[in-house]
């Protein structure tokens, strides 16, 4: 009897020890006690979800690809086939420091006069139920994405709608917008350019046009109307040589409006500019003034005539300003035409014909599953807390907590 009872003790006493290495297990045996609440929770749980995702109207994905504008010139080889001087050569050098302009394309995209403009072409205001301006263009960016691919750089426009066909006239005509806002802005490098020698061809024009009447008012004051020949040739290739230098300065001005300092097309034409400017140094005779007074022998040119000489070299040199930038403007505009016709759109958005949202089947497997866990994770707590409340020790805790929380 005394070692029957001492070995009963002692299974008695080795249970706990038992039962407190194999904590899974009692979860396990606490779980099957209560197996069918938690299917019921379960299956609750995936009917609600199932009911829920047939319910949420269909979102449909229309996509349209757009293939953005490359950043090339044919300004050099244009050049020296219009162009009769080599110093000019270099005037159209591609890439010079531009970064890939479909990143610049995505941005405009997703600016804020492309997105009003669609906004208000599509009256997306009353279709997202929007009072504001900047309440449709967060919502108008929650249902449409733009993607520049990092492998082949195509740019990828997405817009979801609950109509199909509505969907696939929103991405072309965000397209649509986006060719409106490029076309009045100098993205590309030919366009900069060409607006630049736009501007210095009207000034040129002027400066022209003042010189001739110069030197109109210079032959009815004076009366003189021709000069030595000899003076004349000099004075047409100084002012020539001249008119050179400025194009260069003006070309040296544009290319550093794309290229840095070390660009070797830059540092060219700058040694370009400076053996043109030793040149006519030393057919002007001054170093320090290359607009000197050209040496011209004075014998042979009367003294009247010296008024006519000047204007003559005036007109010469603003003539060949204006040819050799006219020249520059007329090659910006072939390359602006040509690089402005690269935006294709490489597959136009169609209405899709399959849903893009709601994934039904993903959202009952989800919601079944966080359905299984929370039942479980509810049968496990209410079984600890069963437990708290018969030891002594935890009960008490339990009612401390609640004073604290009182």
């Amino acid at each position: 009897m005394i070692h029957t009872e001492t070995d009963g003790q002692a299974q008695d006493s080795a249970s706990p020890e038992v039962q407190s290495e194999s904590p899974a297990l009692d979860f396990l045996i606490v779980l099957a006690r209560h197996k069918r609440f938690i299917l019921r929770f379960t299956l609750c749980a995936a009917v609600l979800a199932g009911l829920i995702s047939w319910l949420m109207p269909n979102e449909y994905t229309a996509a349209t690809t757009v293939l953005p504008p490359a950043q090339s010139s044919v300004s050099s080889a244009l050049l020296s086939q219009f162009a009769g001087s080599g110093a000019l050569a270099s005037i159209a050098g591609s890439n010079l420091g531009i970064k890939n302009p479909a990143e610049m394309y995505v941005s405009l995209l997703r600016s804020r006069t492309v997105e009003d403009a669609v906004i208000q072409r599509f009256g997306l205001m009353a279709r997202y139920r929007k009072k504001t301006m900047v309440d449709a263009q967060n919502a108008f960016e929650r249902h449409s994405s733009v993607v520049l691919g990092t492998k082949d750089g195509l740019i990828r426009v997405k817009v979801e709608d609950r109509d199909p066909k509505l969907a696939a006239e929103i991405a072309n005509g965000y397209v649509e917008e986006l060719r409106k806002l490029s076309a009045n802005l100098a993205i590309t490098e030919a366009s900069q350019r060409r607006l630049f020698f736009q501007q210095q061809l009207l000034e040129a024009k002027g400066n022209l046009s003042a010189a001739e009447e110069a030197m109109k008012h210079t032959e009815q004051s004076t009366g003189v109307l021709q000069i030595d020949s000899q003076a004349k040739s000099l004075i047409e290739a100084a002012a020539v040589l001249r008119g050179q230098v400025v194009a260069k300065e003006v070309q040296l001005q544009a290319m550093r409006s794309y290229a840095t300092e070390d660009n070797p097309e830059l540092m060219m034409a700058k040694q370009q500019l400076a053996a043109l400017k030793a040149q006519l140094s030393k057919l002007s005779g001054a170093e320090q003034d290359s607009g000197s007074d050209f040496m011209v022998p004075k014998g042979k040119v009367p003294e009247a005539g010296m008024e006519y000489i000047r204007k003559l070299r005036d007109v010469k040199y603003y003539e060949t300003i204006y040819e050799l930038i006219a020249k520059q403007f007329e090659l910006a505009k072939l390359d602006e035409a040509r690089q402005g016709t690269v935006i294709q759109v490489a597959d136009v958005a169609v209405p899709p014909d399959k849903k893009s949202f709601p994934p039904r089947t993903i959202i009952v497997i989800v919601t079944t599953i966080f359905g299984f866990a929370a039942a479980c994770g509810w049968i496990i707590a209410c079984n600890g807390f069963q437990r708290m409340k018969q030891d002594p020790a935890d009960h008490q805790r339990l009612e401390d907590l609640r004073a604290a929380l009182r």
